[in-house]
């Protein structure tokens, strides 16, 4: 027993023997408890059980053939992979604590990739050669200097080609943007997809524009997605005709603004004068991605707003004298319908307004007292109400030859809405002037008042249903 414990590969094969088991059953716990924490120092664990204990393990067993008449060089094969094995295993320790657990916005998180992909790279080599010159007894020295001679001379060589690199390098470890980000370049505006070591990818919406970093770095461009305010801002401007009142083109323009479906809720929308009757409208949205739709809204939904209150969008000049033929000739259609003879359609017209509305318009407001009874000439709309959560429940809809606003008619306060569903136009009759027809007209009157209680009804149905689903 005393000769076998004397033998000079005993102690080494008992602690593989005992000691890698042993060692490969912990590593398995602190890799199951790492990785169910998110740690960052699961793969460096991982690769210390799969990789380096093992290689340890078959080092030492190699290394005892040094002590018998045997050729040494499994021994330093197996010595150059398990100090491989280490750098590797020094490095994703490394990587784990530097930059595995980097604070947002600091300097670790902000690293480019390709820096700490140059820096392993880097300690790889010196590693290797640090083996060779350890494990083999190789002179490295004169390959270090020759490398250093050739890479001075390769620089100088391509510095033109090699100067676009390095700045497009500095760019990414400045971070001036990130994927996602919307960018204003000399060359395309759109969103960042991509960037690597030589250029950004910008979506432009037709197409990707592959934009070299080193025209980014030696260039100016705006990052669209970094603003200062609350939001970003689309911007468009309109111009009136200088006879307008700009009270008026404000508050038209405001309304329209406010209406928009892609503003963002808790910003509002802002219009300056400029001067020479033009006016900038701001309305704040989520993001870039929404500014051409919002502009486009904005500019169609504009128009229809100048028609309605009487203003010169780009200096129009509208004909009132086909408004009111077109008025006229829409009220005796609906005097017609209505049963009502010719001094009642003649008293409806005298006060009338024809009105348009571009699509997905608020007509009327839900819970708003309507002034007029309007009735719809074209297009076609649909009646909506708001949901206690804030869901907006449809009605059914209303096409031409219907009316809405009868509750001007009884000062009531409506719990529904009108939304255009297209572009649309109706016949506005005040308050007064059908006021004076309903009360010389008891059918009328009992007719729209059974409209008012069959909506209401339904707009109460459709809340309490709502309700009990939310329940």
């Amino acid at each position: 027993m005393n000769t076998l414990i004397a033998q000079p590969w005993f102690w080494p094969a008992l602690g593989v023997i005992v000691g890698l088991p042993l060692a490969l059953l912990l590593l398995n716990e602190l890799h199951g408890v790492l990785a169910r924490r998110g740690s960052s120092y699961t793969k460096p664990v991982a690769l210390l059980r799969n990789w380096v204990l093992p290689a340890c393990a078959v080092y030492l067993l190699i290394a005892q053939l040094e002590q018998a008449d045997v050729d040494a060089t499994w021994s330093k094969i197996a010595a150059t992979a398990f100090g491989f094995l280490i750098m590797l295993l020094l490095l994703s320790g490394a990587n784990a604590a530097l930059f595995g657990t980097a604070r947002a916005g600091s300097w670790r998180e902000r690293l480019p990739g390709i820096f700490i992909d140059l820096g392993r790279l880097a300690l790889i080599i010196l590693g290797v050669g640090l083996l060779l010159s350890w494990v083999w007894g190789a002179n490295i020295g004169g390959l270090i200097a020759a490398v250093g001679v050739t890479s001075i001379v390769i620089g100088l060589a391509v510095q033109t080609a090699v100067g676009p690199v390095i700045a497009g390098l500095l760019l990414l470890f400045e971070q001036p943007f990130r994927i996602g980000d919307w960018l204003n370049t000399s060359a395309a505006k759109g969103r960042v997809v991509e960037v690597n070591w030589r250029a950004a990818h910008i979506d432009t919406g037709n197409g990707i524009q592959i934009v070299p970093n080193a025209m980014l770095a030696t260039g100016s461009f705006t990052n669209l997605s970094r603003v200062q305010g609350a939001a970003y801002q689309a911007a468009a401007e309109l111009a009136f005709g200088p006879d307008d009142p700009p009270g008026a083109v404000a508050a038209a323009l405001m309304t329209v603004a406010a209406g928009l479906p892609t503003r963002l809720a808790n910003s509002p929308a802002k219009v300056v004068a400029l001067g020479e009757a033009r006016y900038k409208v701001s309305v704040p949205i989520a993001s870039p991605a929404d500014e051409g739709r919002t502009k486009a809204l904005l500019l169609h939904r504009a128009w229809y707003a100048a028609q309605r209150a009487g203003l010169h969008l780009d200096e129009a000049n509208p004909d009132p004298d086909a408004a009111a033929a077109y008025v006229d000739a829409a009220v005796h259609r609906v005097a017609a319908a209505l049963g009502l003879g010719s001094e009642a359609a003649a008293a409806m017209s005298t006060a009338s307004r024809q009105l348009l509305y571009a699509e997905g318009e608020i007509i009327q407001q839900v819970n708003s007292v309507p002034d007029a009874v309007s009735f719809i000439t074209a297009g076609s709309v649909e009646m909506i109400v708001y949901a206690e959560d804030g869901r907006e429940l449809s009605l059914g809809h209303l096409g031409v030859g219907d009316y809405i606003g009868g509750t001007s008619l009884t000062r009531q306060r409506m719990i529904t809405g009108v939304v255009a569903l297209t572009d649309t136009t109706i016949v506005s009759v005040p308050r007064d002037a059908m006021n004076a027809v309903v009360q010389g007209n008891a059918r009328l009157a009992r007719q729209i008042g059974d409209v008012i209680e069959m909506r209401r009804k339904a707009a109460t149905d459709a809340l309490a249903e709502a309700a009990a689903g939310v329940r």
